[in-house]
């Protein structure tokens, strides 16, 4: 097996810890190091001698470009970014990829296959997060950082979805439910709607209805949600784990 060694430049940990764990799935790739600033990266440049470097262009004060001016890099580059206007500049450099935050697994997927050269391309299956993960989405245009635990629930709207964080600030965001789905983790997070998920830590009460539905409170959100008697059943013993968990 052919064994590469690789290289992570980004000012954002959490992105380099992104990186970290979606390579975690290649046990050809070894990660060298992963470093914020330029200095840095040349420095383990120097020692390694990395085969391939994720390299964010918008660094603190410099960019990634910077760095392939300031050192001899004789190995694949695959930029991460948030900014799609770098691209052209980007495979003018002969950049192997150019991934544009936030990425999915799948994409990241594609340019690995194109690092490693293997054919053909599998799907590679989303990794259910903990709730001390991060997850990256975007808000009005921008990044932004959510920890798992806080994400009180999650409603659809076409193919966006409306959330609500610890504070009860309610966001739409660029991800449907079903991709909310395939990473929350079902130890703390149940689907009691087709188009709502909640976080159980968050329940106040279920109360049940006349017409035999039943609604369910959550803390700081005004509206209850509506459970169809299909999920019933799940979220029942979602709760009891829950409460068996607070004793414990």
């Amino acid at each position: 097996m052919k064994h590469l060694k690789a290289l992570i430049v980004d000012d954002e940990w959490l992105i380099r810890s992104e990186i970290i764990r979606l390579l975690s799935d290649y046990p050809e790739i070894e990660v060298i190091g992963d470093v914020a600033y330029i200095s840095d990266a040349i420095e383990l440049i120097e020692k390694y001698e990395p085969d391939v470097i994720f390299l964010d262009i918008e660094l603190s004060g410099e960019t990634g470009f910077d760095l392939l001016k300031q050192t001899n890099i004789n190995c694949d580059v695959i930029f991460v970014t948030a900014f799609d206007q770098y691209a052209i500049h980007a495979f003018d450099v002969n950049a192997l990829d150019y991934l544009l935050k936030p990425f999915e697994a799948e994409r990241f997927a594609k340019a690995i296959w194109r690092l490693l050269k293997h054919e053909p391309l599998k799907p590679v299956p989303k990794k259910k997060m903990t709730p001390d993960d991060f997850v990256y989405v975007v808000i009005d245009g921008a990044l932004t950082y959510l920890k798992i635990s806080n994400l009180r629930s999650v409603r659809a709207q076409g193919n966006y979805t409306n959330i609500i964080y610890d504070d009860g600030k309610k966001e739409l965001v660029a991800k449907t439910l079903t991709e909310w789905e395939e990473i929350l983790p079902d130890k703390l997070f149940v689907r009691i709607h087709r188009s709502a998920i909640i976080n159980c830590a968050y329940i106040d009460k279920i109360e049940k209805c006349d017409n035999r539905t039943q609604l369910v409170y959550m803390k700081c959100i005004e509206k209850p949600f509506q459970m169809s008697r299909r999920h019933a059943s799940k979220l029942k013993k979602m709760v009891t784990v829950q409460a068996s968990i607070r004793k414990s």
